[in-house]
Formats: structure tokens, C-alpha cells, sequence
């Protein structure tokens, strides 16, 4: 028994769900029967194309295998031909045949491609002009893709060995023309515009543009943009450099032809202001009516950060600095033949960067490192003709500076008491100085900087310090025994150097080295400097291996001998230390020089003191005051030089330089009148007293003048104190006692010496060491060691008896 098929049952129970369904049972049998047919139809025709399938398949399979054979068969006859042609000309000989047809198939169809692109450069350079004046972002649409174009073809052009240059040269000058056209055509419409207003005549600079000046301006700006934003340099706005035309009209009108303006020396004083007065003038105008034109165009780009292209007023005198330019060709050709005119147009146009960048913050297009201003422009071409210029001024300067009478005269009144005081000639070397420092301080390139630095500043450094070295090696050989005998030496020249010329010969030295000294020192620390040395140190480690051009020309080891060994390192120095080293050798070379002439003035007056034989004279009393005694004879000249030497030097040499001096001096004073008197001669209580008499004078003298400076001769006045100690101690000090005892005394008191006599400190002097310095302490004597003390003691008469 089959089982129930469930699709037909589902079937009948959706026909026959009623009685009245059953009525209509013939035409669902004739339906049903129908629908049998048409399957059984399908199914015949499925059968047939099936077999058919299998037959066709049988026959390719048979194909296939016959191609196959037929395949081995054609290599086989293929490589036989190869065989053969390898063995035969003829194959050379076809292609040899076909190489110019087929070159000159290659030509056809390369000029094909060419006229193809030329149509189609000049489908684009319509479209972009029929877009004009109405709508220039639609007109830069087919302009951009030209230029894209051009620009392809350029790149293609090198990996293809500089191929159709012709072609490529076509396009660029389409596209080139094709945008200097665009802008004319908008140019023409703003300069309509302009003209129907009489701009700028009839406007008034606090106005505002109507409506059809402000949309032809935006549409003008419109068309720029791209240009702006793809451009590596700066460019004019056009629709500020159509407006601007006026006003360069008026420039050259002005300055350009036959008028008296038109001098050269008119540039810096009518030329240059009269520019400055017109961005003051029309800046405001420019702002308040075309600023935001500009933001919408370049917000949210770098030309919105630029100076130059965001503010109107800047973008004004990009466009106006052509004419400027145009101008100062002629200038400066007038200038190289007049190099007074020259030195004075540098400053003209310092001064004229100067007030742009600060009064109207003009970056040139360069907002991280400013605009490097006109000054640049010239120095790129004229900088070696100006520093040649710069450098024969300053010379003769000098030379003026260094030959005036009172070039080496000390300015007494330049600074303050206990202050150096420098020559003339040396305070006016550094005014030199610094007045050329300001003429090249604001020149942006480091190369011209060093370039100053060295050949000018450097060389009249240079030529001053062999200056100050001649005078020393004169002073030298005038005062060398064996370069006088050798040389000859003038009775001129030893006047010179007689009462206090030579310290006026030396203090010339050392005041002038000290000042230039201190000068570049403090200019060390001024920020120019300070940027300067940052700078060449920096480029002194970008430097190549060779370093023979490290900056300007110069190598490293010159720059290096020229302003400081530490330019390649990471220690600290500064742009002036090798000048300063130099000039530092020559003021202490001057400082030594002058001690040693203050010691053989002091050598050669003193001589008749040392030699007299006063000091074993007998006095009646047994103690003699000191203070009540004359200053021995043979002092008087001494002490008179030695007061005129003080007074001559306090007034040149600061306080620390003047003691220095002093104290070198005083010590070989002491030394002499320690050698010469005290260790040497014998004496009595009055000549021990007369030469304690002496020694205060002296002392008393230099503290005069040196507070406290007799403490570099503590060493004698300690030894004449210990030599003028009275034989006896007087009953009313030896009462004082109370018990008499000679050993008790007041320590309090122990500096005068007054309760000790000669035969009390004699006696603890030659016990031992140790009672030796117990005696000095009492006495108050600190410089003296026992030994010395015994031999001080032993030049007493009393003592030797």
C-alpha cells in the first residue's frame, strides 16, 4: 500500500475546503492534467539536453585530444624553424626592413597622442576663460587640472631622458599664459571698479567699500587662493596689488624722472618716509574693509598664520615694495661710486626694515624666523663692496684716534676716585668700537656679522694691542742696560723717562689694556654678543670635516684664533676671549713693569739714606722718645718721591691695582731698609730710636694714602720696635709692676713694649725657642721668627758690649 503523499494531500485541502469547491472539480482536473503535461514536456526537454551534454562532452574530449597532437606536431615543426633561422640572415635582415616602417608607425601614432593632448589643453584653457569674470572658482577648476597636467608631463620628462620638450615647454607656457590672462581679466574688472570711484582720490580712508568693490575684490581673491596656498614664496594679493597700482604710479611719477625727488639722496629722506606715510595712511582702510575677506579665504591654512597674506596692510606693502626695489637699483648703483653715500643708505635702510617689521609687524611671508628686510637684498649682492667700505672708515678713524695729541694723555675725570682712569685714545678706540658694532648689529645673516667682527672690529683690536706691545718693548729696551749699550739711547728718551715719566709711559699700558680689557668683557654679556657666539658655535658643530669654510670664507682655525679656542667645545667661553687674553698680557706685562720702576725710583732715592752712619751715636740719656726726634735728612727726598709717586698713581689706577702695586713695592722697600740698615748697622738707643723715627714716617706716609698699606712692611716696623726697646725700664713703669718682678707684666698692655727694657727681652730672647716666642708675644710681635729676633737684637751697641 503506497503512503499518503502529504504535498498532495496539502494541496487537495486547500482546493476542496467546501462543498461548493467540488462543483468546480472538472476544471481543477483539467488544470491539474494540464500542469502534467507541461512537466512532463520539461522533463523530456531536461532528457534531451543532458544526452546532448554527454555527446558534447564525448567530442570535445575527442578534440582535445586531437588538438593536443596537433599542438606537439606545430612545436615540433616550430623548433625545426628555429633551428633553422638560427642558422639563416633572413630573420635580421626582415626585422631590419620592418624597423622603419615601424618607427614611422610609432610617429604617426605619437603625433596622434600630441594633437589628442593639444586639443585637449586648449578644450581646458577655454573653459577656464569662459568662467571669467563671473565666476573664478569654476574658471580654476579646468585651470587646475591644466596645471596638473603640466605638471606630470615635467615629471614624466626625466625618467624619459628630457623627451618631448617641446610639449612639455607648450604646456607650461599655456598654462603659465593662461593664468597671468585669468588674472588680467579679474585685475580689468576690480580696475573698473576702481576707476568709477577715482580710487583712491575721492576716498576717504576711515570709509567703508560699497558692495560691488567688495564682491569684486572677493572674487578676485577668490581666484588667488589656490596660488596662495601652493606657493613656496610669497606672492601678492591681486586684488590688493590692482588697488595698489595707484599708488606705485605716484612712486615712480614722484621719483622716477626728472624731479629734484628724484636725486639719490631724496631716497632716504623723501623716498623711504613717504612710503611709511602711506601704510600709515591707508593700513586702517585696508583693514577694516577687506580683513575678512581674507580670514574666510585662509582660515584654517599656514597663509592665515603669515603676517603678509593675513593682514590687508601687510599684504599693501608687499605689493608696494616692487617699486621700492626698482628704486634702490639705481640708488645703490650711485652708493658704489660714493661710499660715504653708501655707508649712510645702510643705515637709511636698516632703520626703514626696522619701522616695518615693528609698526606694522610685516613678516615678508615668514612668521618663524620675520622678514629679513631690504637690507638683505642689497647685502646678498653689495655685502663686500659696504664691508670694504665700512672697513676703510673705521680705519682711518683710527688712525685719526690714535695720532691726536692727547691720544695718550689719561682722562683723570673719566670715572670715579679708586676707578681706573683710561686714556683718551683707548676710551675713543672703544667708542670706535661700539659705533661700528651698531652698524652691523641688525644685519640678519651670521656670515656678514663674523665677517664685521673680524676684518673691522677685530683688526683695529689688533693694530691697538701691537700699538700698546710697542710702547712696552720701548719702555723695555730704554730700560734694559744691554739693549741701551746695544741700541743707543737718546738724552731725549732718558728725559722722558725721568721724575715720573716712565710711570706715566706704563700707566698709558695698563689703563688702556685694562679699559679694552673690561670694555669687551662687558660687551660679552650684551645679548648681540651673547646671540652671536651662540650662533658661530652652533655652526662651528654643523661644520664639515674639513672646516675650511666655517663661516664667510673663513676657516675654522682662523675664526677660532680670532675670537676664542673654545668655539668647537661644549665649555663656556665668549666671542672676545682670545682679545682679551692678549690685552690682559699686556696689562699685566704694564703692571709689572710699573712695580719694578716704583722699586728702582724708591732703589735710587733711598741710596744716600741706606749709606749714612748715624746710628752708633751716643746719647747721654738712657732712653730716648722717638716722636720727639726729626726725621733724619736723607729721608727728606725719599719721603718727598715716595709722596709724589702715591699721588700720581692713586690718581690713574683703581684701588685694588694701586695697592697691588704698592705692596710689591713696599715689600722690596722693606727689604732693602731690613738689609741694608737694620742688619747691617749698629746702633745706640738714640740710633735705634732715630731709625724707629724714620721707619714711622715712612709708615705713616703710605697709610695716608693706603689705609692700613704699612701692614706690607709689619716685618720691619716689628724689627725696628724690637730694636728700640730702652736698656732700662723706667722706676715709675717699674712701679707699675706692684711687685716688681720683672717676669709679671699686663698682656693687655704688651703691644707698646713700654714694660719690657733690652736686657729683660735680651735675656728671654737667647734662653730657648720657647722663651723666645713667649718674649715676642709679649712684646706683640707676630711677623718675626726667634732667629731673626736674636740678629735684631745683636745690632744693639749694648748687646754687643
Amino acid at each position: 500500500m503506497m503512503e499518503p503523499d502529504t504535498r498532495l494531500e496539502d494541496y487537495l485541502d486547500d482546493k476542496l475546503q467546501s462543498v461548493t469547491d467540488l462543483e468546480n472539480l472538472d476544471s481543477l482536473l483539467a488544470s491539474v492534467e494540464q500542469q502534467r503535461v507541461q512537466l512532463q514536456t520539461q522533463l523530456d526537454g531536461a532528457t534531451q539536453e543532458l544526452e546532448d551534454v554527454r555527446r558534447s562532452a564525448q567530442d570535445r574530449q575527442g578534440g582535445l585530444a586531437k588538438q593536443i597532437e596537433d599542438f606537439e606536431q606545430l612545436q615540433h615543426s616550430i623548433d625545426l624553424r628555429l633551428q633553422i633561422m638560427g642558422q639563416s640572415d633572413a630573420p635580421d635582415e626582415a626585422i631590419r626592413r620592418l624597423e622603419a616602417p615601424m618607427k614611422q608607425l610609432h610617429k604617426v601614432e605619437l603625433a596622434h597622442r600630441y594633437v589628442s593632448m593639444l586639443q585637449d589643453v586648449e578644450t581646458m584653457r577655454r573653459e577656464a576663460r569662459s568662467h571669467l569674470p563671473q565666476s573664478p572658482k569654476a574658471a580654476l577648476e579646468p585651470y587646475a587640472r591644466l596645471r596638473q597636467l603640466a605638471g606630470q608631463l615635467r615629471e614624466l620628462q626625466g625618467p624619459a631622458d628630457e623627451a618631448a620638450g617641446h610639449l612639455v615647454a607648450y604646456v607650461e607656457q599655456v598654462t603659465a599664459s593662461l593664468w597671468d590672462e585669468m588674472k588680467k581679466i579679474m585685475s580689468e574688472e576690480l580696475g573698473t571698479v576702481l576707476k568709477a570711484r577715482n580710487w583712491p582720490t575721492d576716498t576717504d580712508p576711515e570709509s567703508q567699500v560699497d558692495a560691488e568693490w567688495l564682491a569684486t575684490f572677493e572674487m578676485a581673491m577668490d581666484l588667488q587662493v589656490p596660488e596662495v596656498l601652493s606657493s613656496e614664496s610669497l606672492v601678492n594679493l591681486l586684488p590688493v596689488e590692482v588697488m595698489a597700482g595707484n599708488f606705485l604710479q605716484w612712486f615712480r611719477f614722484q621719483f622716477m624722472g626728472d624731479k629734484p625727488t628724484s636725486a639719490p639722496a631724496a631716497f632716504g629722506t623723501l623716498f623711504l618716509p613717504n612710503f611709511v606715510k602711506l601704510i600709515d595712511r591707508w593700513g586702517d582702510f585696508f583693514r577694516s574693509n577687506f580683513a575678512h575677506v581674507v580670514a574666510s579665504r585662509f582660515q584654517g591654512t599656514k597663509a592665515a598664520e603669515t603676517m603678509a597674506y593675513a593682514d590687508p596692510a601687510c599684504a599693501l606693502i608687499t605689493a608696494l615694495l616692487p617699486v621700492l626695489r626698482q628704486k634702490l637699483e639705481s640708488v645703490v648703483q650711485h652708493g658704489l661710486k660714493n661710499p660715504q653715500f653708501f655707508s649712510s643708505l645702510m643705515v637709511q635702510l636698516m632703520d626703514f626694515d626696522d619701522t616695518i617689521r615693528s609698526r606694522f609687524f610685516y613678516d615678508g611671508g615668514d612668521p618663524e624666523n620675520g622678514w629679513s628686510g631690504i637690507t638683505s637684498e642689497v647685502l646678498d649682492q653689495h655685502f663686500r663692496e659696504w664691508l670694504k667700505f665700512e672697513k676703510e672708515f673705521a680705519l682711518e678713524r683710527y688712525q685719526t684716534v690714535i695720532t691726536s695729541a692727547d691720544a695718550r694723555k689719561i682722562d683723570y675725570d673719566y670715572s670715579t676716585p679708586g676707578k681706573m682712569k683710561p686714556t683718551y685714545g683707548a676710551v675713543r678706540v672703544t667708542d670706535l668700537l661700539r659705533s661700528v658694532t651698531s652698524q652691523y648689529e641688525r644685519v640678519r645673516r651670521l656670515p656678514h656679522k663674523i665677517r664685521f667682527l673680524i676684518d673691522i672690529q677685530q683688526e683695529i683690536l689688533d693694530q691697538y694691542h701691537n700699538r700698546l706691545l710697542d710702547s712696552l718693548e720701548a719702555y723695555a729696551a730704554l730700560t734694559s742696560t744691554v739693549a741701551r749699550t746695544l741700541q743707543g739711547v737718546s738724552k731725549e728718551q732718558l728725559a722722558a723717562l725721568e721724575g715720573t715719566g716712565a710711570f706715566e709711559i706704563l700707566c698709558e699700558v695698563l689703563v688702556s689694556a685694562d679699559h679694552i680689557v673690561w670694555t669687551l668683557k662687558d660687551w660679552d654679556n650684551e645679548e648681540f654678543f651673547i646671540e652671536l657666539w651662540e650662533d658661530l658655535k652652533s655652526r662651528a658643530k654643523q661644520a664639515d670635516d674639513d672646516q675650511t669654510n666655517l663661516v664667510g670664507g673663513m676657516s675654522y682655525d682662523h675664526v677660532k684664533d680670532r675670537t676664542s679656542s673654545q668655539i668647537g667645545s661644549e665649555a663656556d667661553g665668549s666671542i672676545f676671549d682670545e682679545t682679551i687674553k692678549s690685552y690682559s698680557k699686556r696689562r699685566e706685562t704694564a703692571q709689572r713693569f710699573l712695580q719694578e720702576a716704583l722699586v728702582e725710583s724708591h732703589r735710587t732715592v733711598f741710596r744716600p739714606y741706606l749709606s749714612t752712619p748715624q746710628w752708633s751715636i751716643v746719647s747721654n740719656e738712657a732712653s730716648v722718645d722717638p716722636t720727639q726726634l726729626a726725621v733724619t735728612a736723607e729721608l727728606d727726598e725719599p719721603l718727598r718721591i715716595m709722596k709724589r709717586n702715591l699721588t700720581f698713581l692713586a690718581s690713574a689706577l683703581s684701588t685694588a691695582t694701586y695697592k697691588r702695586i704698592w705692596r710689591g713695592a713696599l715689600e722690596s722697600l722693606q727689604e732693602s731698609l731690613w738689609s741694608s740698615v737694620l742688619m747691617r748697622q749698629n746702633f745706640t738707643t738714640l740710633g735705634a730710636a732715630q731709625f724707629m723715627r724714620d721707619v714711622q714716617a715712612i709708615l705713616a706716609l703710605v697709610d695716608r694714602h693706603i689705609p692700613h698699606g704699612s701692614a706690607a712692611m709689619a716685618q720691619l716696623e716689628e724689627g725696628v720696635r724690637l730694636l728700640s726697646l730702652p736698656p732700662v725700664v723706667h722706676s715709675r713703669e717699674e712701679n707699675s709692676n706692684g711687685d716688681g718682678d720683672e717676669e709679671g707684666n699686663d698682656k693687655s698692655n704688651s703691644n707698646s713694649g713700654a714694660r719690657f727694657s733690652l736686657k729683660q727681652i735680651s735675656d728671654r730672647m737667647f734662653t730657648d725657642n720657647t722663651e723666645a716666642r713667649s718674649a715676642l708675644e709679649d712684646l706683640g710681635i707676630q711677623t718675626l721668627e726667634p732667629a731673626n729676633a736674636r740678629r735684631i737684637l745683636q745690632r744693639r751697641v749694648e748687646n754687643s758690649e
